[in-house]
């Protein structure tokens, strides 16, 4: 298989749950316990900014209402996205991609951009993604990982930037899972880790096609799928894997 440029242990949206996932205040924490990879997820504003957020709206994690992509960068750009979690975080934004970008490749960090559409803008997600990426990361050899749930968003990212590395997430192993994966070109393959085994991932691997899991929290589970030889391993548990080597803080 070709090199892998990635660090095995990724923090999930940031920091895990110790800081508002999804913001700068998050990705500092998981750097601040010796964390060099980070995962978030990406949206698409209806003035065609792309920023950070799980969810389809923005209630749970902001201090907003209604369908974050139905709503103007210059809105969103103003809304509590650090209120929700603690005191200690209340005001920090909701960051761009643009802006995380920036942070991760001052410090020389790995980013794995999971693209979230807006359920129905899937394709405009993929595309802008892959438009903006390519744009961000232009003189960087560091290139994000750009990984979906969406085979749509997938195709349409890969349309606009056949070079940067793509990854299938699955949560079940649905019918015809590994074909779509190699159709798409993708380079990983992203699963819920109770889902991973030697089985699957020697089938990855037998394709040069790289093993990596969400979101492992236990230290047996994390020892196990070690041992199986996974590629990374998306946590939340930042504060208790310790990402310098295979052993546990």
């Amino acid at each position: 298989m070709k090199a892998w440029p990635y660090p095995l242990w990724v923090a999930h949206r940031g920091a895990g749950k110790l800081a508002p996932e999804n913001t700068l205040a998050a990705f500092r924490v998981g750097a601040g316990h010796g964390y060099r990879a980070f995962e978030c997820d990406v949206k698409l504003s209806a003035d065609g900014v792309l920023f950070l957020l799980h969810d389809a709206m923005l209630e749970r994690t902001t201090s907003g209402a209604g369908s974050a992509g139905q709503q103007s960068w210059s809105a969103l750009s103003l809304l509590d996205a650090g209120g929700w979690h603690s005191r200690a975080f209340a005001g920090e934004p909701l960051p761009s991609l643009s802006g995380v970008a920036a942070y991760c490749q001052r410090n020389g960090f790995a980013l794995n951009i999971e693209i979230k559409p807006t359920p129905g803008f899937e394709t405009q997600t993929g595309r802008a993604v892959g438009l903006e990426a390519t744009r961000l990361w232009a003189d960087d050899s560091l290139l994000p990982l750009l990984s979906s749930f969406s085979p749509e968003a997938l195709q349409a990212a890969r349309e606009t930037a056949p070079q940067l590395p793509r990854a299938l997430l699955l949560d079940t192993l649905r019918e015809a899972w590994f074909e779509q994966a190699r159709a798409l070109g993708c380079v990983a393959v992203v699963t819920a880790f109770a889902l991973m085994d030697a089985d699957l991932i020697a089938q990855l691997h037998g394709v040069g096609l790289r093993a990596l899991v969400y979101t492992v929290n236990d230290a047996t589970e994390a020892r196990r799928l070690i041992g199986l030889g996974i590629d990374g391993i998306i946590t939340d548990a930042v504060d208790r894997f310790s990402p310098g080597s295979s052993v546990f803080a």
